[in-house]
């Protein structure tokens, strides 16, 4: 098996929602186990196996920049963030062009039931900048999602609103290998009041 590690792969997390429906807090400065969320959620691509990892920030950035330990990830300011998460996703992509990155690994910020397990299988799957993979949950698509790099410019074309690239995978479903990580990831995420008793 491939070492993970030597693969030409970054991680990439989308971390700049105003967490609207959370009475606007920021979901990156959201407590998660004594430590900003925006912190564990690097953690968790680094112990995946993404040694680069992008983190797009926008909502309360600077404070997120002084709150979370976030030492060597590359941090990414999108200032329209407000757009929503698509914004996210070309600021994101954009920032890799001219690295040696040959795949985006993207994870959100607001789902913590998503661990380094998850994380590693998706990353094991890449095979080429043509690679297009997504963990699944009982076959249902879910993040994290792997982008080679022949599909950077696809998705940010597409990647508007809060929609991310879901456009994008809806028209080249037959190009992506799902990943069943059911067994190993919950995938639910933390939108509204109710969503904060999955943090701890």
């Amino acid at each position: 098996m491939t070492d993970s590690q030597a693969l030409p792969v970054a991680g990439l997390l989308l971390a700049a929602g105003g967490g609207r429906r959370l009475g606007g807090r920021p979901k990156a400065l959201l407590p998660h186990r004594g430590r900003p969320l925006v912190e564990h959620a690097a953690g968790v691509l680094r112990a995946g196996g993404c040694a680069r990892v992008h983190v797009v920030l926008g909502a309360r950035a600077a404070d997120v920049r002084e709150r979370a330990a976030l030492d060597g990830c590359v941090l990414v300011e999108n200032p329209d963030w407000a757009e929503g998460m698509g914004s996210s996703l070309r600021a994101g992509l954009d920032s890799l062009a001219g690295t040696d990155a040959r795949a985006a690994l993207v994870l959100l910020v607001d789902q913590p039931g998503i661990g380094p397990e998850a994380v590693t299988r998706v990353l094991r799957a890449y095979r080429d900048p043509s690679s297009l993979v997504s963990a699944a949950y009982d076959g249902v698509r879910g993040h994290p999602v792997l982008f080679g790099s022949d599909h950077w410019a696809g998705v940010a074309t597409t990647a508007t609103g809060d929609r991310g690239a879901r456009a994008y995978l809806k028209e080249h479903a037959a190009s992506v290998a799902l990943v069943e990580c059911g067994d190993v990831a919950r995938p639910y995420d933390i939108d509204t009041e109710a969503d904060l008793a999955h943090l701890e």
